[in-house]
């Protein structure tokens, strides 16, 4: 009988998440042209929340106040809530490749930032991909073409905050995810509350589906991924986020007729290439476990 290894399914369910990740976002960028920003993040927290609700039932209202750390707590939220009001904002006038672009080199900044807020030390290895990334994100952003601009910047911004996310996020550890999933989108919620009254259009039926549909596609997604990281190791999976930028690249092509320019296809190279040396260095800085002796 055959049987699929868990190392072979969580690589292939970190590969469905990162399709339905760009499939969300692509669905995003169709609404955010007929709605405002604040709209699709309010429609979106309350059919993600839908979703969330029996685990929610499951693990306790109570667990979901008592949290570590809530000064952290809360500057994750207002970080996550920047960086994705950033990206349907940048999502609304660049192309999906291009905004994705900005998004992958995340794990960058979260390496320069990482002496800072987490006391890491930072090798060779590391500086070397740093270097790599930044310098693939100015090619990106080309200062005299197309990536260049407004949104550009507001890209930029964002997946700064996605950095700055991901840091608070490791020093919670110990917050289980179905909090920090559900605080995340009570942010995203409540900003778009605020914002939606501004430029409100009454969505058809059709549309009112497809804005809650982003939320649900986007649960799915890190339900995907998170199961993901239980199966196989995080150093394995790390690499295949990288098909974000391939499924950008088709869907775009395919509904918004996109056609990638060369600038931010050489850019996004070298900021893949700097995530993977990131990859490497995160393995050779990782301590050989060796076997204990017998007396």
């Amino acid at each position: 009988m055959f049987r699929i290894s868990p190392t072979t399914l969580g690589m292939a369910m970190m590969l469905l998440g990162m399709f339905l990740f760009t499939a969300n976002d692509a669905l995003g960028k169709w609404l955010v042209a007929s709605y405002s920003v604040g709209q699709v993040l309010l429609i979106r927290s309350l059919g993600a929340l839908c979703i969330l609700l029996p685990f929610i039932f499951a693990f306790g209202w109570r667990n979901l106040i008592r949290l570590e750390r809530p000064k952290v707590q809360l500057a994750r939220v207002c970080f996550s809530t920047a960086e994705v009001f950033c990206f349907y904002f940048a999502v609304r006038y660049m192309q999906l490749a291009d905004t994705m672009t900005f998004w992958l080199a995340a794990p960058i900044y979260v390496a320069l930032l990482a002496p800072i807020f987490l006391r890491e030390t930072v090798g060779m290895l590391r500086w070397a991909a740093i270097l790599l990334g930044f310098i693939g994100v100015i090619i990106a952003l080309e200062p005299t073409g197309q990536g260049f601009g407004f949104a550009g910047l507001i890209a930029v911004f964002g997946s700064f905050c996605f950095a700055l996310m991901l840091i608070t996020g490791r020093h919670l550890r110990q917050t289980p995810d179905i909090a920090l999933v559900f605080w995340q989108l009570i942010g995203a919620g409540l900003a778009g509350f605020v914002a939606a009254p501004v430029g409100w259009i009454m969505p058809s039926s059709l549309d009112w589906a497809l804005l809650a549909l982003v939320g649900v596609v986007a649960m799915g997604a890190h339900l995907c991924v998170n199961r993901a990281l239980k199966l196989a190791d995080a150093g394995l999976l790390a690499p295949l986020q990288y098909t974000l930028l391939l499924w950008a690249i088709i869907l775009g092509w395919i509904f918004f007729d996109d056609i990638p320019r060369t600038s931010m296809l050489v850019g996004a190279g070298i900021i893949v290439l700097g995530g993977l040396l990131l990859v490497m260095s995160e393995k050779q800085s990782r301590p050989k476990l060796t076997r204990p002796q017998k007396g």
